[in-house]
């Protein structure tokens, strides 16, 4: 049975090997503001906007700049989508029972929403 609930992405997690300079153009060229920070201001490790992204401190990271780490996606049911999850093939990752390998490789990090938290993200038209 296919899962009847909703979800939507949340945020877009990308290494990228100066945080610092990756935070300042989201800032000052687009006017994203930061909504949490892990880590010392002056060294933070990760850091989220307001608008969905996750940027990851990799500095020693090989490959292309902005490396696509994970999707974080936001769930009505976690439980139920895990659950419709486990048919399809999917690779519990070692961060937890949420975070999985699709079989092409995409990582996805499944998050439990609050309340009505997905159908009013979903309710945005973006382009209104």
């Amino acid at each position: 049975m296919a899962y009847s609930k909703k979800s939507y992405v949340e945020h877009a997690a990308i290494r990228v090997r100066d945080i610092h300079w990756h935070i300042r153009f989201f800032r000052d060229v687009l006017g994203m503001t930061l909504r949490e920070v892990q880590g010392p201001d002056q060294a933070p490790t990760q850091v989220w906007t307001i608008g969905g992204f996750q940027l990851i401190s990799d500095p020693d990271f090989e490959g292309p700049e902005g490396q696509l780490s994970h999707i974080g996606v936001m769930t009505e049911d976690l439980d139920a989508a895990l659950k419709e999850a486990a048919s399809w093939g999917v690779t519990e990752l070692p961060q937890g029972p949420n975070w999985l390998r699709l079989p092409g490789g995409l990582c996805i990090e499944v998050i439990q929403a609050s309340g009505p938290a997905v159908t009013q993200a979903l309710a945005i038209n973006p382009r209104a």
